[in-house]
């Protein structure tokens, strides 16, 4: 089956391709579609969910390329606060302002001092769309990133733009900040395995 993934990272683009091309996928992106010469339409991810957000770009891409595609999407989640402080998949925007990458360091850093150590997890979500009748979802947590510790203090060394919440990650099993783990240890955002199995039951059910 030949399928595109709705994203225009290429690094996301070879890990899936890697993962799924054991159950016999040809997986392409919207890079080989542009490259093709074809249009990419602009999706506006305003969901209030990340699988309403997968479902917003999946649908989109159908439309306009009459083919099987599936799209990801994910939020921020913390085990120890209230529901109206969960980020979910507004982690930038907060209170309807976008934050640079300092003054989200610094909200988060609020939180911390206001909650502790946050517990936080990635949770992400899928949307397939074989055709306009068989459109398959799910959230399920085989998707969602280990969990790890949001801290109020940055790693003294590496910052990077865009990606600002990085340096305040520790991994859970180690106390480690995820810059100075090796690599081949990085399992934060390692979801390709549940999009593996929710593509092995998806197909058995054709």
């Amino acid at each position: 089956m030949k399928l595109l993934f709705g994203t225009g990272n290429l690094a996301k683009l070879s890990v899936m391709k890697h993962r799924l091309k054991k159950i016999d996928i040809e997986l392409i992106g919207l890079g080989d579609l542009k490259a093709a010469g074809k249009s990419i339409p602009k999706v506006l991810e305003n969901g209030n969910t990340p699988l309403e957000n997968a479902r917003l770009k999946a649908l989109k891409y159908y439309e306009a390329f009459q083919m099987p595609v599936f799209s990801c999407d994910s939020g921020l989640y913390f085990d120890n606060v209230p529901d109206e402080v969960q980020p979910g998949v507004h982690v930038r925007n907060v209170n309807g302002k976008c934050l640079s990458d300092q003054e989200m360091m610094e909200y988060y850093a609020g939180l911390v001092r206001k909650y502790g150590n946050l517990i936080a997890r990635y949770r992400n979500a899928i949307c397939f769309v074989m055709d306009e009748k068989r459109i398959y979802e799910s959230v399920d947590s085989s998707m969602d990133s280990e969990k790890f510790i949001l801290t109020d203090k940055p790693h003294s060394a590496i910052r990077k733009k865009g990606f600002p919440l990085d340096s305040m990650s520790i991994d859970m099993k180690t106390n480690k900040y995820y810059y100075d783990l090796p690599a081949d240890e990085l399992e934060q955002f390692a979801v390709e395995d549940g999009v593996l199995l929710f593509f092995q039951k998806v197909l058995n059910l054709n």
